[in-house]
């Protein structure tokens, strides 16, 4: 989505997986009137990184296809994806 705003339906779309979408439309359906906005904006920035890592992931793939290594750019995240997981854990999270 480039210059369109998001809306709920464009939201849902870009989601893509149909379980994450209907908790999307949960979680907007129930929300109170104060906190609509807060949960639209959540979900906008989950269906904008949806769309960012699908198109990072064809960029990879049309780099192969050239015969290009995409992986000698790559930064190892390991330990900041493995910290980051730690630290929702710790808040409860699943």
């Amino acid at each position: 989505m480039s210059e369109q705003p998001w809306t709920i339906e464009s939201i849902r779309d870009a989601l893509g997986n149909p379980a994450l979408a209907q908790r999307f439309l949960s979680e907007i359906n129930r929300a109170p009137a104060h906190q609509l906005l807060g949960v639209f904006a959540k979900w906008e920035r989950i269906a904008k990184d949806t769309l960012a890592a699908v198109q990072r992931g064809h960029d990879i793939a049309a780099a192969q296809e050239r015969g290009e290594d995409p992986t000698d750019v790559w930064v190892d995240a390991t330990d900041r994806v493995l910290a980051e997981a730690d630290r929702i854990r710790s808040r409860g999270a699943a």
